[in-house]
């Protein structure tokens, strides 16, 4: 299997940290090998805080994506709207077991040289 890297911005991660976000949002869907979130917490911090297991994958209408995952998105059904502005399908990734490291990572202490705009799959686990 294998993870990718998300730059997720940080009142969205203490959100997740504090398990009122329990999904994430994309507007593509990952490759289906991919099992974790590597959480990578845009300025001011810059670090690689935490990974996440995907305990599922949900792709279908945004009405019916907003109606299964709007009591634990983390943002407002407006927000939701914007993003998915002109798009027919949403992409909710249910984040599970979620483990925040001791000492947060740099990007290049797992081989990356930038955040991504959206995702970067990591062939390799980088976090044992």
């Amino acid at each position: 299997m294998c993870q990718m890297l998300l730059s997720i911005n940080p009142q969205y991660v203490a959100s997740i940290i504090s398990g009122k976000k329990k999904y994430e949002y994309r507007k593509v869907r990952c490759r289906g090998d991919v099992d974790s979130i590597l959480i990578y917490e845009t300025a001011p911090t810059k670090r690689v805080i935490g990974e996440a297991a995907i305990d599922d994958i949900l792709e279908d209408s945004l009405d019916t994506v907003w109606r299964m995952t709007g009591e634990f998105s983390g943002i407002t059904k407006g927000f939701f709207d914007e993003y998915y502005r002109g798009k027919d399908k949403a992409v909710a990734y249910h984040l599970g077991k979620l483990r925040i490291f001791d000492k947060p990572l740099t990007l290049e202490d797992i081989g990356v040289s930038c955040a991504p705009q959206s995702f970067r799959y990591m062939q390799d686990s980088v976090i044992a």
